[in-house]
């Protein structure tokens, strides 16, 4: 099936790559083209932004880079604003920006839980804050917030900040959901389980496996019922359901992509 997202405007954050390969938003971004977006791509770093909005090009989609720092409301303004002026609506909002610190509360500093919260939840508060006026005048749009599994269990690896923001960020998407399902605004949330993208590459494997990456492959892969970790397409298109009309009915929900590992009790 084509064209899926025909004739709507997205925009995705945290669309650019950390490194080589397939990071989550900007499979995400590619997928959303290829089924027909105009793709607003944002990244804190402009030259993943072009990176990601020169592959859609070249495909022969339509993409803009942008770069904007989610955590900051004047930045979210101006990235909201330039979009309308470059498509002239917002169709998707698609909230990608994330990531962990290890820790707990005795040993992360106080500007570290901070930094963390303002990261993975106030970015979304922030995006929603700007967009959902847009969509309300509209009649209607999807947003989509990409959480992780540790949002709903712990998973081996104490991030306290990490796993209480992405907790947070999921029940903010469902009160989104009912507070604005009167106007025509869809929010759901993907969670993501352990996915293989150029961040486990290039910084988790040296933070845990001293660069080892396929050690902790290995180790990951076996806590996993369908025995491997997921990919960035995985999570792509978990949200090209969620943010075509095909999931008209599906607000409030938590997609899960994470093979299996949510439902096991050991």
């Amino acid at each position: 099936m084509a064209g899926r997202l025909e004739n709507k405007v997205a925009i995705v954050t945290g669309a650019g790559s950390v490194a080589e390969g397939w990071g989550n938003g900007k499979a995400t971004a590619v997928v959303f083209a290829r089924e027909g977006a105009k793709v607003f791509a944002v990244d804190i770093n402009m030259n993943a932004a072009e990176e990601t909005a020169g592959l859609i090009v070249e495909e022969g989609g339509v993409a803009f880079p942008f770069r904007a720092d989610v955590t900051k409301n004047a930045s979210v303004k101006v990235m909201i604003q330039a979009c309308l002026e470059r498509f002239g609506r917002i169709d998707i909002m698609h909230n990608n920006v994330g990531g962990s610190v290890p820790g707990g509360p005795v040993d992360m500093p106080e500007d570290v839980f901070d930094q963390q919260i303002a990261f993975n939840l106030k970015s979304v508060f922030l995006t929603c804050k700007h967009v959902i006026p847009v969509m309300e005048r509209q009649g209607g749009g999807a947003i989509i917030c990409v959480s992780s599994l540790a949002g709903i269990r712990h998973t081996g690896h104490y991030h306290a900040a990490y796993e209480a923001a992405k907790a947070g960020m999921m029940h903010f998407t469902r009160t989104l959901a009912v507070e604005y399902a009167p106007k025509g605004i869809r929010a759901n949330s993907v969670i993501p389980g352990h996915v293989l993208t150029p961040l486990v590459e290039h910084r988790l494997a040296k933070q845990y496996r001293g660069g080892d990456l396929q050690n902790l492959i290995d180790e990951r892969s076996k806590g996993i019922p369908m025995g491997r970790m997921g990919d960035a397409w995985d999570v792509a298109y978990a949200a090209l359901y969620l943010a075509s009309d095909e999931a008209k009915n599906t607000t409030g929900i938590e997609l899960c992509c994470d093979g299996g590992v949510s439902q096991r009790c050991e």
